[in-house]
C-alpha cells in the first residue's frame, strides 16, 4: 500500500508548559526498529545531556511512514518506542520516570518546500522523546535532620552470623557525587571491612554499586572517565580494593545496580555499596 496525504500542520502544542519540555527525535531505516550507529550515538549524547536535569517524566512515541498496512505500522511504531525505552533503561535512566511508551502508527506530514517523497518518509520513520522536567523550586525549606541512629559496624556484622541471601550495606562508606572513589573519611572503615572479609574465607559474595537520583544530586556519569557506568565503577572500586587487601578474587564478583534501589532521605546514602552473600562454604 502506497499513499501520501498532505495537510496543514498547525502548531497547537504551544501550551503554557510545553516550552519547558526537552525533545529529541531518533530516526530509523525502512521496516527497522533497531538503531543505526549514528542515531544511537546521537541518542547517547542526548541522554548524557540529561545528567543535571531533574526529570518529572519521559514520554516516548514511535511513528512510521505512510508505506505499509496500518496494523503493521502500529506494531512497528510500538517496537521502535520500546527499543528507545530499552536504551534509556540501560543507561542509568530509571524506568519509573518513563510514564508513556506508545506506538502511534503512521504519520502523514507535509514538509514545507520539500518535494522529495523519500526524504519526507525518512523523517516520519522516527521516535519522539519528550522530557518533562520538574518545575524549579523557588524556595527551599530548611530541613532539620534527626541524629543518625547508631548502627553496628559493617566489619563486625561480617564477623557475626550471616547466611546466603543476606545483604550487608557498607555503612559509612560514602562516595562523592559523580565519582567512583570513596570519601577520605571512608577509607579507614573500608580497610576494617577488608580485614574482616580476609578472615571470613568461607564467604562468597557479589559487590553491588548504587547511584542516587534525587533533586540536585543526579550522579550517573563517572566524571573521571565520562562513562555512564558509575554504579558499576563504584562496585569495581571496592572489588579492586578488597583484592589488593588480600580477599581472593574467586570469592567476589561485582555489578552495578544503577539507581533502581533508592533508600530515600539524604542522597549521599544512595551513593553506596552493598554485598550480597551468595555462598558460604564449609571450612
Amino acid at each position: 500500500m502506497n499513499r501520501l496525504f498532505t495537510f496543514i500542520l498547525i502548531a497547537t502544542c504551544g501550551l503554557s508548559s510545553a516550552q519547558h519540555n526537552i525533545t529529541h527525535d531518533v530516526y530509523f531505516e525502512t521496516d527497522k526498529f533497531t538503531l543505526i550507529p549514528t542515531e544511537e550515538n546521537r541518542l547517547l549524547l542526548f541522554i548524557s545531556s540529561l545528567s543535571d536535569v531533574d526529570i518529572e517524566s519521559i514520554a516516548i512515541f514511535g511513528f512510521c511512514d505512510d508505506v505499509g498496512a496500518p496494523s503493521y505500522n502500529l506494531i512497528l511504531s510500538k517496537q521502535r518506542a520500546e527499543a528507545i525505552k530499552a536504551v534509556f533503561s540501560n543507561h542509568e535512566i530509571s524506568e519509573s520516570l518513563i510514564t508513556n511508551v506508545d506506538g502511534k502508527g503512521e504519520i502523514l506530514l507535509k514538509i514545507v518546500n520539500e518535494k522529495d517523497i523519500s526524504k519526507i518518509r525518512g523523517l516520519n520513520r522516527k521516535v519522539e522523546i519528550i522530557i518533562n522536567p520538574k518545575p524549579p523550586i523557588i524556595e527551599k525549606e530548611e530541613v532539620i535532620e534527626e541524629p543518625a541512629k547508631e548502627t553496628e559496624a559493617t566489619a563486625e556484622v561480617i564477623k557475626g552470623e550471616v547466611k546466603v541471601g543476606d545483604k550487608i550495606r557498607f555503612e559509612n562508606i560514602l562516595f562523592k557525587t559523580g565519582y567512583s572513589t570513596v570519601t577520605p573519611e571512608s577509607k579507614k572503615i573500608l580497610q576494617d571491612i577488608a580485614e574482616s572479609l580476609v578472615e571470613r574465607k568461607n564467604i562468597y559474595f557479589t559487590i553491588q554499586g548504587h547511584v542516587c537520583c534525587t533533586q540536585y544530586s543526579r550522579d550517573a556519569v563517572d566524571r573521571k572517565t565520562k562513562k555512564r557506568n558509575l554504579s558499576e565503577a563504584r562496585a569495581k572500586y571496592v572489588y579492586d580494593y578488597l583484592a589488593k587487601k588480600g580477599v581472593d578474587k574467586k570469592r567476589m564478583r561485582y555489578m552495578g545496580m544503577r539507581r533502581k534501589f533508592p533508600l530515600g532521605g539524604d542522597p549521599k546514602y544512595d551513593r553506596r555499596v552493598e554485598i550480597l552473600i551468595t555462598h558460604i562454604s564449609k571450612i
